[in-house]
């Protein structure tokens, strides 16, 4: 379904972002990957790149082709340090990122942002998403966490909250809608990666616990490489401004337990 496509996928120094590189050539595509580290093995084109600060992004955008099909948001961090630099890299960056590198998305091409169970709570949180969201350019996110005092062991759930809020709004924005660009989001729950440790020093091993429990076991870049890819292809085409629960079924247990129980 990638045949010939050009693909660029942040965060492929590990994880998610590693396998669905891997994936996405095996695929057929001409895959760009972008990472602040190289990855250890080899696939497609490497880019060294920090989605980190405007200046980083900038570079980023500017070193890369005139004409890309979909653009992978895999890059992230857990949470562990600190809220404001977690909202710069999981919400701020990306979604620089994004816009800037939207001139170069064929028409009909693809964004699909790595958002997180742990984003779930948006629906509560909905306005100070949206408010966040709705800034323009790439603020200063200190300013941003004082501004909604945001704590900083809360700075993980609250990025994928405001990433998953940008979703909906970015596939209506003028930038992306009127040349048909897809804007999409892939949530996993808890996922047998690098920085699961992270995520259970950030969030508790209690918490991490009960949702694998809920669903059997921890997920792995393979349930979740095939997600994000299916939304670059054209088998998508129909597909905008929505989410996909990459999670063994965790997202309907919280909804039950919430709403149905």
């Amino acid at each position: 379904m990638l045949f010939g496509k050009t693909i660029v996928v942040t965060g492929v120094a590990s994880g998610i972002g590693c396998r669905t590189a891997e994936l996405a050539g095996q695929m057929g595509a001409n895959v760009i990957g972008i990472d602040r580290s190289k990855p250890e093995q080899g696939f497609g084109q490497f880019l060294k790149g920090d989605i980190s600060t405007a200046e980083g992004v900038a570079s980023i955008a500017g070193a890369l082709p005139d004409r890309l099909d979909a653009l992978c948001n895999v890059a992230g961090v857990s949470g562990k340090s600190g809220a404001a630099d977690t909202l710069a890299i999981n919400f701020f960056g990306l979604r620089a990122l994004s816009e800037a590198l939207a001139p170069k998305l064929r028409e009909g091409g693809s964004v699909v942002n790595v958002a997180s169970i742990a984003g779930y709570g948006w629906r509560e949180n909905g306005a100070r998403a949206a408010a966040i969201a709705r800034t323009t350019g790439f603020p200063d996110a200190t300013e941003i966490v004082v501004q909604h005092d945001i704590p900083n062991d809360a700075g993980y759930p609250v990025s994928k909250e405001i990433l998953l809020v940008w979703t909906m709004l970015a596939a209506h924005q003028e930038q992306f809608r009127s040349r048909g660009i897809r804007v999409n989001a892939v949530s996993p729950g808890p996922v047998e990666t690098p920085i699961l440790q992270q995520f259970r020093d950030v969030l508790g091993d209690a918490r991490v616990n009960s949702d694998v429990e809920a669903v059997g076991r921890a997920g792995t870049p393979d349930d979740v490489a095939p997600a994000i890819l299916f939304l670059c292809s054209d088998a998508a085409r129909w597909i905008n401004g929505t989410n996909i629960a990459a999670d063994g079924g965790l997202e309907a247990a919280v909804t039950v337990q919430a709403h149905f129980s």
